[in-house]
């Protein structure tokens, strides 16, 4: 609930905007009330199993193409894991620049999973961003 006030003179406005600091980790925060917008941008949710995926799948094409393992089986029997799960990731390599960007600073939309990026998706970026419904 926001009041306002002109003065008599017409030429000053005061508004209320009810609100409360609070500090969190040493850092002061404008707590908005309940069902008021907030300017503030929303919280980022960095979700560690798409970000440690990302950075497998990475690691694994580097790995393939400075010739340390030759095939997607060596790696697998390296890793210790299946072969079929390291051919999943590694096509996370081929996603758009904005895709990792948004997953790595938590922008994601929140139903993009590790399941939802390991199935089959456009190799063309713009199909992408529809797939994940991502601004492009």
């Amino acid at each position: 609930m926001t009041d306002a006030h002109l003065s008599t003179d017409g030429r000053t406005l005061t508004i209320h905007v009810p609100m409360t600091f609070k500090t969190r980790g040493g850092r002061k925060f404008m707590i908005s009330p309940d069902g008021a917008s907030s300017w503030a941008k929303p919280p980022t949710r960095i979700d560690n199993t798409l970000v440690k995926a990302l950075a497998r799948a990475f690691r694994w094409r580097k790995l393939l193409e400075t010739g340390v393992y030759a095939t997607i089986e060596e790696i697998a029997a390296a890793e210790n894991i299946n072969p079929s799960y390291v051919s999943r990731i590694i096509r996370l390599t081929l996603l758009a620049p904005e895709v990792i960007e948004s997953i790595v600073d938590g922008r994601q939309p929140a139903d993009l999973t590790l399941a939802k990026l390991t199935k089959p998706f456009p190799v063309e970026w713009k199909g992408q961003w529809k797939q994940f419904e991502l601004v492009g």
